[in-house]
């Protein structure tokens, strides 16, 4: 019998195990299928797209058309000591509010007849509906402002930095959760890697120990997640929920008994340093943003890089799929499931803890209560926004730290607009998107249901 059915090989199990899994999902139509490559995302849902466009165009119609600002909009794109000096973006708002307008139309219309037809709306409409709308928000909410000119680098470089613990986090929970592991303890694994940066890097005097500690302080805490939800299948929503809380209350009774009091000692931490690549760094309007980041910052672009690769384009990126889809089958070939996602979740909370790093060693220099400010949730979210993808995941991130940075700009221009609304704008963005009006969001098959060899 075992000369006639031999023992597959490596990588012959790692095939079975992607296509097996892949088998066990159900099935897909052809419009379906067309549009499912990269992955796993299923498309457009061809009848809700429509709806939700003529929706978004009915609000650009109110506000960038009928209340469109009578006055010139200014966007700096150079700044003083720039390597070249490019001309400043002056738009009015009557011409352009009106034609975003008329292009929001046109492809809410194209939509209808796609619709119609039983076809997807092509990935380009949706991309140029979406830079339209978000060009038509920023014009009008500019020019409604009291100072209606902003800096444009100086916007795009701050999301950045707003944006980069979420992707740290984002990228923490994806490895956890394409594994088959509901991560809800991003937020304690970036709260307790902030803690033991400050801590470590105020007594050792280095920043680099910080980051460390970082790393090492949000594995802790994912040690934790793996064992109560792998090893002893505990609920895992539940332990992450926990997790939060328990990280939350220690840290905050550690800061208040020992840092405040002590902060010279404990907590003030030294800051990792910045690194601006010559020439580059003072290149309009990019160079700020890629070329001029700290440690943190350039880890970030190393580490989804990373990811990326090594989920679509590596045997442990196969094996890793295959559990999160269909574990049975991965385990029947050869695969250790329950320890591939131990491994996983541990990796994913180390990365994790570079993103709580970013608090305490770039951003604020000091520990404080309950810092993060749910910045895990909001990961979690830019996770199922961008679809359990590494590139969507910082897409999501990105947006999230725009709008936060919005914010804050549009408060010091004096803008009309309460700044309530505008940090509920990726919040809603991240419902619509998660309840399937502007795709259909499907998660790793396996996700959430512990693994028990039978």
């Amino acid at each position: 019998m075992s000369s006639q059915h031999p023992e597959p090989g490596p990588g012959q199990a790692l095939r079975a195990a992607g296509s097996t899994a892949t088998e066990a999902l159900p099935p897909r139509t052809g419009a379906e299928r067309s549009t499912a490559a990269a992955g796993e995302v299923v498309g457009v849902t061809s009848r809700r797209t429509p709806v939700l466009l003529a929706v978004l165009t009915l609000v650009g119609l109110v506000l960038f058309g009928l209340n469109a600002p009578d006055r010139t909009v200014g966007f700096r794109v150079s700044e003083a000591g720039d390597l070249f000096r490019v001309p400043d973006l002056e738009v009015g708002g009557v011409v352009w509010g009106w034609l975003t307008v008329v292009v929001l139309a046109a492809l809410t219309a194209l939509a209808v007849l796609r619709a119609r037809a039983g076809r997807q709306l092509p990935r380009w409409a949706a991309l140029v509906f979406g830079l339209f709308f978000v060009s038509g928000f920023l014009v009008w909410v500019v020019g409604s402002s009291r100072t209606p000119d902003v800096s444009l680098s100086g916007l795009l470089a701050g999301s950045v930095a707003l944006a980069i613990p979420l992707i740290f986090g984002s990228l923490g929970g994806l490895l956890c959760e394409r594994s088959g592991v509901i991560n809800i303890a991003i937020e304690g694994q970036l709260l307790f890697g902030a803690f033991s940066a400050a801590v470590a890097g105020s007594l050792s005097g280095s920043a680099w120990a910080g980051l460390l500690a970082a790393v090492l302080g949000a594995g802790l805490v994912s040690l934790v997640l793996a064992v109560f939800s792998i090893t002893y299948r505990v609920n895992q929503v539940i332990v992450g929920v926990v997790l939060n809380v328990l990280v939350s209350g220690l840290t905050g009774f550690l800061f208040a008994t020992v840092l405040e009091s002590n902060a010279s000692v404990f907590n003030s931490p030294p800051r990792l340093p910045r690194f601006a690549v010559p020439v580059l760094s003072e290149i309009p309007l990019v160079g700020p943003i890629v070329f001029d980041q700290s440690v943190i910052g350039y880890l970030m672009y190393v580490v989804v890089a990373l990811v990326w690769f090594a989920l679509y384009r590596t045997r442990w990126g196969l094996r890793t799929r295959a559990v999160g889809e269909h574990p049975k089958a991965a385990d029947t070939l050869g695969v250790r499931v329950n320890a591939l996602r131990f491994r996983n979740v541990l990796l994913g909370g180390m990365i994790a803890g570079l993103g709580g790093a970013f608090y305490t060693l770039v951003s604020v220099s000091a520990f404080t209560r309950d810092m993060t400010s749910g910045a895990g949730y909001i990961a979690l979210a830019a996770l199922i926004f961008g679809r359990w993808n590494p590139i969507g995941a910082l897409l999501a991130s990105l947006l999230f730290g725009f709008a936060s940075n919005l914010q804050s700009i549009l408060s010091f221009l004096g803008t009309p607009v309460p700044s309530q609304f505008l940090a509920m704008l990726p919040y809603v963005i991240t419902i619509l998107a998660v309840a399937g009006l502007v795709g259909v969001s499907r998660g790793p098959a396996a996700i959430g249901t512990p693994y028990t060899k039978e």
